[in-house]
């Protein structure tokens, strides 16, 4: 297995990974913390495409892709926090005033999951942030403890992967997700 670990710059790849199977779904694409409520709300089918589209084209992109031998694999979705949902959202807490990044989903395709993907899949999403300037980079994943995290919940991470990617946990949170409490971790990246 040959990893390599991308910017998202590839629609047809970002579509692959997230992108709903019927073009008129209202569903993924990663955009729900990529962009503002309203905005993410008011797009439809299409629209949505086109939008993920635009931000492919954008510097940066809107995330990393994970490539096996050039095949798409996984996706994580990174970018700066002003610019993502994080930055109003009240359950996650700011810790200081950086202008930190923000990891908020990992997924691996299906056919291949369980074989450590996530690891080089997280670890390209820390390079990506400091390659274009960011002097820490956050991530909001479940406390799970070692028990396991139903599959349509476990895009945010566990606590676990973080840790082991260099990660230290800088606050609690009062978001919870699927019966988990949500951790702030954070790398420090000057």
């Amino acid at each position: 297995m040959s990893i390599d670990v991308l910017p998202a710059s590839n629609f047809d790849d970002v579509a692959t990974l997230v992108g709903p199977k019927r073009p008129d779904a209202n569903v993924c694409f990663c955009l729900s913390y990529r962009l503002q409520a309203k905005e993410h709300t008011q797009l439809r089918g299409p629209e949505r495409a086109e939008r993920v589209r635009q931000l492919c084209a954008e510097t940066p992109p809107p995330g990393v892709i994970a490539y096996d031998d050039g095949e798409p694999v996984g996706w994580a979705g990174v970018h700066p926090r002003a610019d993502t949902s994080f930055a109003r959202n009240r359950k996650i807490p700011h810790i200081d005033d950086l202008d930190v990044w923000s990891v908020w989903c990992m997924r691996v395709r299906p056919g291949h999951r369980k074989q450590g993907l996530v690891h080089p899949l997280l670890a390209g999403a820390v390079e990506f942030a400091r390659e274009n300037g960011a002097p820490a980079i956050e991530g909001y994943p479940v406390d799970n403890r070692g028990e396991k995290v139903d599959l349509t919940m476990a895009y945010v991470g566990t606590r676990a992967t973080f840790e082991k990617a260099g990660f230290e946990k800088a606050a609690d949170t009062t978001s919870v997700l699927a019966g988990f409490p949500r951790v702030l971790m954070r790398l420090d990246l000057r």
